[in-house]
């Protein structure tokens, strides 16, 4: 990325001097113009653009650098974003370190948390590198304490503009899907969305990053060469968590990052948190799941479905046709455009077994299927299988548990 100033545009108002943050635009004398135009300090600039939208005369322009004559050499590390939510890190982010542990392996390199949040985070660091991170980012501001799109876009970048990783990973979450999108483009970088695999080409030593595509009937595997850093978002639950256990030295590796929040990132406040009481399940964190699917016939018959996940202490689930038809909120759904879970058990009852659903269960560690057509994609993943009539085999399998238990 490249900025400069149009000096037959500048009109040395000095609006663009009040904007930038870091203090890398001055006004000079031009001797072509005999004026005071703007200067930009290309040390100081992070070419964070904040002085493009406040020049009233389109005198400034950013534009990306010709393929050929960018130099990546000196992106190095792997970076993981550390998701929090009411001051408390996700599972996501341990799971994308635990896959980073490798992915790092591979590379040579170092792997680093990126935590954002106020003062009140501390107390989460000691998580990351239970998890394999080598070093800590910690962005600290108290405008971070929640996320909210504008600060945490520009507190990531000018980091990433400081100390240039080369590869970047987030969760396939609500608030990372926001972030990953904003971040690539304030750093022109490629982004990957929803992966379900990551790997290292062992000879060009670029991520490959895998997903799928075309309503999820191919896997598509895409490279990002000539730009950094390659970032990929990642669903819950495709990875593993595994703790770190290698031995921990005595002095954790804490980066302090102050960044600077503009007043125009603040245009959106956040008055209150209003929780969903009709999400009563986290699919995601649930054990056992007892899905249900358009086999069962009727809306009515998920009771079958909740009375078999009642027994067992599990949660529900649901395939996409069932949410679509309304027969169960979409907080149940499992599948490419629904939950990616991967509980110790699950129990897929009535469900064919299209590949936009296997794409969200198939890393469970058992599958039970239970369906009456024998030819049922959903066999072709399963440990178990039943073929049957759904109606009749559900209402046995619950009593058969609930008459173990007494």
């Amino acid at each position: 990325m490249s900025i400069k100033v149009f000096a037959e545009k500048c009109t040395g108002c000095t609006l663009c001097v009040k904007a930038c943050p870091f203090a890398a635009i001055t006004m000079q004398e031009r001797p072509e113009s005999k004026r005071k135009l703007a200067v930009i300090d290309l040390d100081q600039c992070t070419l964070c653009s904040a002085c493009i939208p406040s020049c009233k005369f389109n005198a400034i322009e950013i534009k990306a650098e010709k393929e050929s004559s960018k130099d990546i050499s000196h992106f190095k590390g792997i970076w993981v974003f550390a998701e929090q939510r009411e001051g408390e890190i996700q599972p996501v982010a341990f799971e994308l370190l635990s896959e980073g542990k490798k992915l790092a392996a591979d590379l040579n390199c170092e792997l680093a948390a990126v935590l954002c949040g106020d003062e009140s985070i501390d107390k989460e660091i000691n998580k990351l590198f239970e998890y394999g991170a080598d070093k800590v980012y910690l962005l600290q501001h108290k405008e971070l304490k929640d996320y909210r799109s504008l600060p945490y876009t520009r507190a990531i970048a000018e980091a990433i503009q400081k100390h240039k990783p080369e590869i970047f990973l987030l969760g396939a979450t609500t608030m990372g899907r926001d972030l990953a999108a904003r971040l690539a483009i304030r750093v022109g970088a490629g982004l990957t969305a929803d992966c379900t695999g990551l790997s290292i080409d062992p000879v060009k030593k670029i991520l490959q990053q895998t997903r799928p595509a075309f309503g999820g009937n191919i896997m598509a595997t895409i490279i990002s060469p000539n730009h950094r850093p390659q970032m990929a978002t990642v669903r819950p639950k495709v990875f593993k968590k595994t703790k770190d256990l290698r031995p921990k030295t005595k002095d954790l590796n804490i980066i302090k990052f102050s960044p600077v929040i503009n007043p125009e990132d603040l245009i959106v406040k956040i008055l209150e948190v209003i929780k969903d009481e009709s999400a009563k399940v986290n699919l995601q964190e649930a054990e056992i799941i007892v899905s249900g699917g358009r086999g069962l016939g009727d809306p009515k018959n998920f009771k079958l479905v909740e009375d078999l996940a009642k027994v067992l202490g599990g949660a529900v689930g649901a395939s996409r046709a069932t949410v679509d038809a309304g027969w169960i909120s979409a907080h149940h759904q499992v599948g490419q455009t629904g939950k990616t879970v991967a509980p110790k058990i699950y129990i897929a009852c009535g469900i064919a077994g299209k590949i936009q659903h296997l794409v969200g269960m198939q890393s469970s560690d058992t599958i039970v299927a239970i369906n009456k057509d024998p030819d049922a994609p959903i066999f072709k993943v399963a440990t178990y299988g039943i073929v049957g009539d759904v109606l009749e085999i559900l209402p046995l399998l619950t009593r058969k548990l609930q008459e173990s238990r007494r």
